[in-house]
């Protein structure tokens, strides 16, 4: 009878559950404090950047810093005097509801046409999308300072083209017409020239955001009937709202405190009827050299504009959040 060959086994050794379970412990809460340490630089950065210049405007905005004060380096405490002043003065209120009013119809006026213009980009064959699309870069490359002097030529008293233009067309006589005679004609040259810049940044981050519409959706609504409007309310508006939120958000912040557009237009010298926030706060600073009530006017620019972004903030974290 043969000899039945046996082969031993090597002893298995276990592993140590002493060293693995602490590392297990600690992968979690390294994982979750990952996004804050790598956040961290960036909001210690911006926390210098903004952060100071900030407190220092709140901490000016409670004193009375006049020219006197600046060349001492020392204002005088008030307190809330000069947030006083601006609730007893007529003309503060005129402003803020001139700038809530001129906000409103400019981002509105923008939205609109920066979707029909971004729907049109959608249909077009791939040269004139192309060609539209450059057109559009290099109005945004314009620096504002020379697009908005190009515009104030446009609309000149003597030689503006715009005045001989309307006149050969018949639609009036606008020979030697003053635009900035009148505060509604003013604003309504200001406006054109706003919305003009601001079209380009959001026609081209909607007509991006059409590209992830799915084509599936909109051609199976289509075979079901459903008439152009009607796809675009029941499926790409609400596929497009986190980005009409973050164009409306950021529209909001940069019409209402516009500055270069009225300033230029009306040779440095803006009156009362085409005050703007922004405007109002530089005359106030630096023409009139109150720079504590200048101060002031600006917190509550930045209060207002925060108030106004919180609802489209809370509107994108909620989606952010919102279940697939």
């Amino acid at each position: 009878m043969g000899a039945v060959a046996t082969t031993d086994a090597a002893p298995v050794t276990p592993r140590p559950r002493s060293e693995s379970l602490p590392a297990g412990r600690r992968r979690p809460a390294l994982a979750r404090a990952t996004p804050y340490l790598l956040i961290a630089p960036a909001c210690l950065v911006l926390a210098g950047v903004l952060g100071y210049p900030l407190l220092n405007m709140v901490a000016v905005s409670l004193q009375r810093y006049g020219l006197g004060q600046l060349i001492a380096h020392r204002g005088n405490f008030i307190g809330l005097g000069n947030y006083t002043s601006l609730a007893r003065d007529p003309q503060f209120w005129g402003v803020v509801l001139r700038s809530l009013a001129f906000t409103a119809v400019v981002v509105s006026v923008t939205v609109a046409l920066a979707t029909l213009i971004a729907l049109l980009l959608e249909r077009m064959s791939r040269p004139m999308r192309m060609l539209l699309t450059g057109g559009l870069v290099l109005v945004w490359a314009t620096p504002v300072i020379v697009a908005v002097d190009l515009w104030q030529w446009m609309f000149d008293y003597e030689f503006g083209v715009v005045n001989w233009l309307l006149t050969f067309l018949r639609l009036g006589n606008f020979i030697h017409h003053n635009w900035y005679a009148r505060p509604i004609e003013g604003f309504t040259v200001i406006a054109i020239v706003v919305i003009w810049g601001a079209l380009p940044f959001a026609a081209i981050t909607l007509f991006a955001g059409l590209s992830q519409v799915p084509s599936e959706l909109v051609e199976s609504a289509e075979v079901d009937g459903a008439s152009g409007f009607q796809v675009f309310r029941n499926i790409t508006v609400p596929i497009l709202r986190p980005i009409f939120l973050i164009v409306t958000s950021l529209s909001i912040i940069w019409d209402f405190e516009v500055f270069i557009q009225p300033y230029v237009l009306l040779n440095a010298r803006p009156s009362g009827p085409f005050m703007t926030m922004a405007v109002f706060m530089y005359v106030e600073s630096f023409r009139v050299s109150q720079y504590g009530l200048g101060s002031a006017i600006a917190v509550v620019t930045v209060a207002l504009l925060l108030a106004a972004s919180f609802y489209y903030v809370r509107q994108m974290v909620e989606l952010a959040e919102a279940p697939a």
